[in-house]
This record gives structure tokens, sequence and C-alpha cells, in this order.
């Protein structure tokens, strides 16, 4: 890459694989900060560009502030800010500003931000919210997620949002590449980014330029391959090895995705662990799946 081209990327560190970090736990259920570091350096070295800290698959919902914040500055001691984009969803727009300031004090170069969760918001409530979280002077990447949310980021509110000066990308994760056209040609200066696992494909080839992404924890090497292929529309690589991943990925948009990635990141070699409660580990009819394909990919020499 060039160095007018880092440059480039430099301006829009939410670019390229953004991993959402799982979080590892000790047996006691306390946070294991130290594997965390370690994970965020694994996932660095393997080529990926950044991390995604207390998304949902950080399990930031069962966290308290004092974990919820030093999950985000270890990420950040271990990766440098510009590659941090901590999530910063919240009930309350206060509350959602408030972990926006801690990422933007610390020098990250984005956040992640859910709309309003704590009801149906109409759309006026979910641009006051985004425009709110926006006052950190930080870059807020929108997440699209109307099956956890029941709020419809619709590709004419997400232009509305960017127009605001509210937001520089959207994760979209409604399933629905057709979507990713009508984003375009209504925000043709909105970052796309692949927010599901198992429609990467389509929408590298619809213009996506990162992917927020959930099985590199797993099995990084494998997924950075597949990114780059997609992203460069080299489909001779990049459609068998999409094949081949494709029952691990679709994984990343069950309900419980959470287990799933942990498993096979103890499968894998490394620590996934157990998920805090009301989470608990995986009914064996699920876990048998799960193994299957992990222990087929590990085989076949997918890492």
């Amino acid at each position: 890459m060039s160095d007018t081209n880092e440059t480039a990327e430099a301006r829009r560190p939410w670019r390229g694989i953004m991993v959402a970090t799982t979080l590892p736990f000790h047996d006691d259920l306390t946070v294991d900060y130290d594997t965390y570091a370690a994970q965020v350096a694994r996932l660095l070295a393997a080529g990926c560009d950044g991390v995604v800290p207390n998304g949902s698959l950080g399990e930031y919902q069962t966290l308290t502030d004092e974990e919820r914040a030093r999950v985000v500055k270890t990420a950040v001691e271990v990766a440098g800010g510009d590659r941090v984009m901590p999530g910063v969803a919240a009930y309350g727009s206060a509350e959602a500003l408030r972990w926006a300031e801690q990422a933007a004090g610390l020098g990250c170069g984005s956040v992640l931000l859910l709309p309003p969760n704590a009801f149906r918001a109409e759309e006026s409530a979910v641009r006051a919210h985004y425009a709110e979280v926006a006052r950190a002077g930080v870059p807020v990447v929108a997440y699209n997620n109307p099956y956890d949310t029941k709020v419809d980021l619709t590709p004419q509110l997400l232009a509305d949002l960017h127009a605001d000066g509210s937001i520089v990308a959207v994760k979209e994760f409604s399933g629905d590449v057709r979507r990713a056209y009508e984003t375009a040609e209504l925000a043709p200066e909105l970052d796309l980014l692949v927010g599901a696992d198992d429609v990467l494909l389509e929408l590298a080839l619809a213009g996506a330029v990162g992917w927020i992404a959930g099985y590199p924890n797993a099995l990084p090497d494998a997924s950075v391959a597949l990114y780059r292929a997609a992203v460069a529309q080299d489909l001779e690589t990049a459609l068998p090895l999409y094949r081949a991943l494709h029952p691990l990925l679709r994984l990343d948009s069950k309900t419980e995705f959470v287990q799933s990635i942990k498993l096979s990141m103890d499968l894998a070699g490394e620590r996934g662990g157990p998920t805090r409660p009301p989470r608990f580990a995986l009914p064996e009819e699920q876990a048998s799946v799960v193994r299957s394909v992990t222990e087929k990919l590990l085989a076949d020499g997918h890492r």
C-alpha cells in the first residue's frame, strides 16, 4: 500500500476488518484482561485492521461500568486508539455520549452506536440520539440491527443521519443486501460496512469498504484472506473460500452467536471460554453442529 493510500485510510480508521471481539472470562466469570490483550494482539498480527470492544459479542450488557471502561483501555493499550472502535450503545443518549467521550479521550478512531433500544423509537428520536452522541467529536458508525432493536435504519434514514453530520458509516446487519445500492444512491459518501458474516461476499461486491466481523475471533487467517479477496473482487479466490467458511459464518446471524464463536475459538486453541448469564452454554445439539463444522475447517487447514 502506498503512503498516499495509508494516509487516506488513516483518515477513515473504521474501514477494513474491524473484529467485534469476544471477551474472555476466568472460570469465576471475572474478566480476563490479560487474555483479552493477547487476543487483540493476535488479531492484529493476523492482518486484521482493528477491534471493536464492547459490542454484543463482547457481552457489554453484562459488564459493570468499570469493566466496560477497562476493556476499551486494554484494547487501546495494545492496538493504539485509531484501531479501536468501541461499542457505545446504551439505553439513554446521555450514557451513550459518556462512553463516546471516553473513547474520544483515549484517541479512538471511531465508535459504534445502535439506535435507541429502550423503545421502538421514531425517526426524530433516532436522529436526535445520533446527533447527541456525535457531540463527543469522534466519528460515529451507525449499527443497523432491526432484529434486536426493533428500529430499522432504512436507506433514507441513514441518508438523513449522514446529512445531519451524525454518522460516517453504517454496520449493516439487516441481511438485505439490496439495501446497499439504495443507500449508496441516497448517501454516496456514507461508508458501508458488512455487519453480518454470512453476507460478506455479497456486500463486498456491492461496494462495502469494511467488515465488522465475528468469526475472525476463531479463524483470523482464513477470514483475512476471504475479506481481501472479496473486496478485490477476486472471485476465483473468494468464492470457494466463502463456500467453505459459510457454515460457520452463518452462525454469526443466529441468536446464539456469542456461544458459537467462543466454542469455535476453544476448538481452534484460543480462549473462548464461558459466557455470562443469562447466556449459558449451547445445548448439545447445537454445540455438536459447531464442533463438527469447526473441526472440519481446522482439519482442512483453515486457521
